[in-house]
């Protein structure tokens, strides 16, 4: 069983998490101005195809949100590679520290592509 810390050293505990997740956000941010970059028209697309869907009628609708929902997997599949593909150059313990540190930064800042980035 984990142990839980007191008053004491909580404020130890709480900056050794930041601390751990802070070591990456340097990193973590170059990677998603990058994608960002290289990604910028499936980014608009994705926006496009939620307008598209948001005002297409009863008739049409299913068949837009599918056109959305095609993209967002796309970009979500992008993200996900970005980060394993990084994550594969550190040590394991490392590596889920840096997930989770990334996959909190996708739902910030890319929330669209944040929904199912933990399962991939």
């Amino acid at each position: 069983m984990e142990e839980i810390p007191g008053p004491d050293k909580q404020a130890d505990y709480c900056t050794g998490v930041r601390l751990r997740r802070a070591r990456f956000a340097d990193a973590i941010e170059r990677q998603l101005d990058l994608f960002e970059r290289e990604h910028r028209g499936l980014i608009d697309d994705c926006v496009a195809a939620e307008r598209a869907y948001d005002r297409a009628p009863r008739d049409e609708a299913e068949e837009r949100y599918g056109d959305y929902v095609d993209l967002v997997e796309t970009g979500t599949e992008l993200l996900a590679d970005l980060r394993d593909n990084f994550a594969s150059t550190l040590e394991e313990d490392v590596a889920e520290d840096y997930e989770q540190a990334f996959n909190r930064a996708v739902l910030r800042r890319f929330r669209r592509f944040a929904l199912e980035i933990e399962d991939r």
